[in-house]
């Protein structure tokens, strides 16, 4: 028999689980997940960190909006804490002295705590930094978040309001009639749905095609993390980046992860790092720090998914009625979550923007946007030639 949802939601990342479970309130609602396991791709492989200083406006703030759910996440969803104190150190060599006071004039308009820092302070907060990073902005009130209990909290909030979970099940095809959806699986199954919403990640584009609506031109970029022994205790030492995005280093657990913050096109797949994205982690640490670690403990790559204004996309096709996206979250699905899922849900549902999100242009997220910055791209070049 044809199994009958009012959501169908695409991808059981957090994204996904935490739309679903604000949809969940509103109808019945049914997560599909390709992999055998959820949470297997961007969301397993997340830095973990909230910063309100990190991404654009709109970024910055979505995730102060989600603060509150962090620190104090309700009750029923979990007992369990989601972050925890770290704090986060942006530093800048003479180089990039000009880049780094304008990052400091912007971070200071919304996070109050954002300090300027001396050489002599650097090296309190992380002794092992190079002499040539002359200042930074320390960010105290950035944390860790646990992203396992966090998707695990949105995950029983959907199971509570009575919704449901689907692994190992690919949409095939997908077709609207007669104001709902007909969905094909590739086991042969199918479901009904009132809307799909896709949140399907790096996949976003393709199940965009399977239910006859247009791509955006949705692009994965490959990020490579590494795991060393500092050989030191770095217990207090916080998040670290470089103004100019070149390096960040995150205690994890006594080890340090590193990444070159690098962004290579990649198409959807299940991302590995290679040689040369590691041998540039390292040489990278080395030349920051006077780090030397005698061995690499562990090595990942992840996808990380953007449009071109490098702003999320969520909210109703303007082509293709009943389908929604909640895509191209880029590097801030974790800290923009809570945020975010109310703001689609929303948005799906016809309901108002949220009380605490009011102020948010609907537009500056809406898919149209995209086809509008391609369409003023096409227009450039042809000027151009």
């Amino acid at each position: 028999m044809t199994q009958s949802v009012d959501f169908l939601v695409v991808g059981g990342g957090i994204a996904g689980v935490a739309v679903a479970s604000e949809l969940a309130r509103h109808g019945s609602v049914l997560v599909l997940e390709r992999e055998r396991s959820l949470a297997y791709h961007t969301t397993g492989r997340s830095a973990a960190i909230s910063m309100e200083s990190y991404g654009n406006a709109l970024i910055r703030r979505l995730t102060c909006a989600s603060r509150g759910f962090f620190e104090q996440p309700p009750a029923e969803l979990t007992s369990d804490p989601l972050s925890a104190p770290r704090g986060a150190l942006i530093l800048g060599d003479e180089a990039h002295w000009g880049k780094l006071q304008a990052r400091y004039a912007a971070v200071k308009q919304h996070v109050p705590s954002a300090a300027w820092v001396e050489r002599r302070d650097i090296a309190e907060l992380a002794p092992f930094m190079g002499q040539q990073w002359i200042a930074g902005i320390h960010e105290p009130s950035a944390f860790d978040l646990d992203v396992h209990a966090i998707h695990s909290a949105f995950l029983r909030g959907l199971r509570l309001r009575g919704g449901a979970v689907r692994t190992d099940a690919e949409i095939v095809a997908a077709e609207r009639r007669g104001g709902a959806w007909d969905v094909q699986l590739a086991d042969g199954s199918r479901i009904a749905a009132g809307t799909i919403v896709n949140a399907a990640g790096a996949w976003a584009d393709d199940v965009a095609r399977r239910c006859g609506a247009t791509p955006l031109g949705i692009q994965p970029l490959l990020r490579t993390v590494v795991v060393v022994d500092p050989e030191r205790d770095v217990t207090h030492c916080p998040y670290i980046g470089t103004v100019d995005e070149q390096l960040f280093i995150k205690p994890d657990v006594g080890r340090l992860m590193v990444s070159p913050c690098d962004e290579t096109p990649a198409e959807p797949h299940d991302a590995l790092p290679d040689e040369l994205g590691v041998a540039i982690a390292m040489d990278r640490l080395e030349s920051a720090t006077t780090l030397r670690p005698k061995r690499i403990l562990n090595r990942w790559a992840g996808l990380r998914v953007f449009v071109p204004d490098r702003s999320p996309v969520v909210g109703v096709d303007a082509g293709v009625d009943g389908f929604v996206w909640c895509a191209a979250l880029g590097g801030y699905g974790i800290q923009t979550a809570p945020a975010m899922a109310r703001l689609c849900a929303a948005l799906t549902t016809g309901a108002g923007v949220p009380a605490d999100l009011v102020g948010i242009d609907v537009a500056d997220v809406a898919p149209g946007r995209v086809a509008g910055i391609a369409a003023r791209h096409l227009t450039a070049v042809a000027e151009l030639e």
